[in-house]
């Protein structure tokens, strides 16, 4: 879909609700709803451009927990006791207004003393709101919208740095912006805890030219909060509500915070946050889902997963998944996340896909700088640092990863790796790249040679099979292992990695032996299947088995 292809939706306008309202100039009544803690307001279309606007009925807003529907008149009304948020749920065939930058603007952020300057926070939160605005409106436009849609999947782009933030725009915004579809959404870890970076970040990110959501995680918290109340003061003046949802075709995204802070370490090396959805927003996506099509398709995303190959640590994974997969059973479910810097694929119920997605930054943007200056940055379970496409079709989907630098269609990495051959980094770094991982495989050898491929966004319903020259193929064996690439990568330039940065298994690694009865000479190799979607892969490679046969 061109991201041209449908009119442009509106600007911010003199009533309708933004982030941060009191900093980007929210006018929405006068006050006068604050002593009975409701909020109440308008959902408003604009038909076309140049349109004059009017009520929309039937639209869903929420205050985090409640939902509620717009009657003939467009008009909601929600409890808002305290401190809060009001966002709208964008419908399907309408878009939301945005910023110059291209970031949705759909909530209210009512906060009416601000935030507390006693808390002394490094990064500005919410200047106050005052009290609580008698009509609190919003302005959708309507727009085409089919049914079939791709979307640009981003996770942890993460830079440390100004210096690094130019490695996320020239490779995977710059790939990005190539690439067409009907909007992108980041998982968490915009930022690497320098929120300052937040506005070049969204000039940079806005220039793909696609509507943009995002969802915090933990590098993008407010770090002198003492507790989750006030861990997301910045997050909410740049964004807005940090768990939110929003309609798209036949599919109903929901953004839901999962990162719950703990307060500042003490002692040093506690845990200071963990993955947890809480009652109040489970309650919010259980409302939410009761008034939507139950033949719909969700789509959920969170920054830390739900399940991860790398442990049950609460630091990894949601504490509590169950209570979530609950509220979903029986729902079509797409869940994404990041936060593990590997890719993952889970089937944690009947109907569930979770997708752990390859981190934009990879290794934390480590590894040798390539001839552009930019580290390889090839993520820890040896995938090439990337993101995904998310290709709707109706109420299917299918997802395909894409790598931020070299080959944009690369799929898998083929290796030759022998049992006897260490990866003691004084004998990895004697020799040139790759030499050790596709050599010449002495006859005598070939029984303690594997055969090792990686496929990058593979996992358990990916098959593969290995034909050698002529012969038939033969199944090849998921193992969960190092990848030898990125291990012998990490070994032998250790001084351009960051000092976390090391080799985990890897789901998505196939082995098998060579055949030990290979004559010497050059043979084809070539590796074929299909991924987690049912579609086809390959790849080949050339396999040279020496011996006194051999010719030079």
């Amino acid at each position: 879909m061109s991201r041209d292809s449908n009119p442009a939706p509106a600007r911010l306008t003199r009533r309708e609700t933004v982030a941060g309202a009191a900093a980007l100039g929210l006018i929405a009544g006068r006050a006068g709803a604050q002593e009975s803690g409701e909020a109440t307001g308008i959902v408003y279309a604009v038909p076309a451009p140049g349109a004059d606007r009017a009520p929309l009925p039937g639209v869903l807003v929420s205050n985090g927990r409640e939902v509620a529907r717009t009657d003939g008149q467009g008009r909601y009304r929600l409890p808002m006791p305290g401190d809060g948020a009001v966002f709208v749920i964008k419908p399907p065939g309408y878009a939301l207004s945005r910023d110059a930058d291209n970031v949705p603007r759909h909530s209210y952020i009512h906060q009416p003393n601000g935030t507390p300057a006693s808390l002394g926070l490094r990064y500005r939160g919410l200047a106050p709101t005052g009290p609580l605005p008698a009509s609190i409106d919003f302005t959708l436009t309507r727009v085409d919208e089919p049914a079939d849609f791709d979307v640009i999947l981003f996770t942890d782009p993460q830079p440390e740095s100004r210096f690094e933030l130019d490695h996320v725009r020239d490779t995977a915004v710059a790939r990005a912006m190539t690439i067409p579809a009907a909007f992108g959404l980041t998982t968490g870890d915009v930022l690497f805890d320098d929120l300052s970076l937040y506005g070049r970040s969204n000039r940079i990110v806005g220039r793909i030219g696609l509507p943009w959501y995002s969802l915090p995680g933990n590098h993008d918290l407010n770090m002198q909060a003492p507790d989750a109340r006030y861990s997301r003061e910045t997050w909410k003046r740049v964004f807005g509500a940090p768990s939110y949802a929003f309609r798209h075709g036949r599919v109903l995204f929901v953004m839901l915070d999962n990162v719950e802070w703990m307060g500042p370490p003490v002692p040093v090396g506690a845990n200071t946050y963990r993955g947890h959805i809480g009652e109040r927003t489970l309650a919010f996506l259980k409302n939410l889902l009761a008034e939507i099509p139950p033949d719909d398709l969700i789509v959920l995303a969170t920054h830390i997963p739900l399940v991860t190959d790398t442990g049950d640590d609460p630091r990894s994974a949601t504490i509590d998944r169950a209570a979530l997969l609950d509220v979903l059973a029986g729902r079509k479910v797409l869940s994404l996340a990041g936060h593990t810097h590997t890719t993952e694929h889970h089937y944690p119920a009947d109907g569930h896909h979770h997708h752990v997605m390859t981190a934009v930054s990879g290794s934390w943007w480590s590894g040798p700088d390539t001839r552009t200056g930019i580290p390889s940055a090839d993520s820890r379970d040896g995938t090439p640092n990337g993101f995904h496409v998310l290709s709707i079709r109706g109420t299917d989907y299918t997802t395909r990863f894409v790598p931020a630098q070299g080959e944009p269609d690369a799929t898998m990495r083929i290796a030759f790796e022998s049992e006897l051959r260490p990866a003691a980094p004084e004998i990895v770094r004697a020799s040139h790249p790759m030499q050790g991982l596709r050599p010449p495989v002495p006859q005598e050898a070939l029984a303690s040679t594997n055969l090792v491929v990686n496929v990058f966004d593979g996992g358990p319903r990916t098959t593969l099979t290995v034909g050698i020259g002529d012969r038939a193929p033969e199944p090849m064996v998921r193992t969960r292992r190092l990848d030898p690439f990125v291990t012998e990568l990490y070994a032998r330039y250790p001084e351009t990695k960051k000092s976390w940065v090391q080799a985990t298994p890897s789901t998505h690694i196939w082995t098998a032996r060579l055949p030990d009865d290979l004559p010497p000479g050059a043979h084809r190799v070539t590796v074929a299947g299909t991924d987690e979607y049912g579609r086809p892969i390959r790849a080949c490679a050339v396999l040279e088995v020496t011996g006194d046969g051999a010719r030079g």
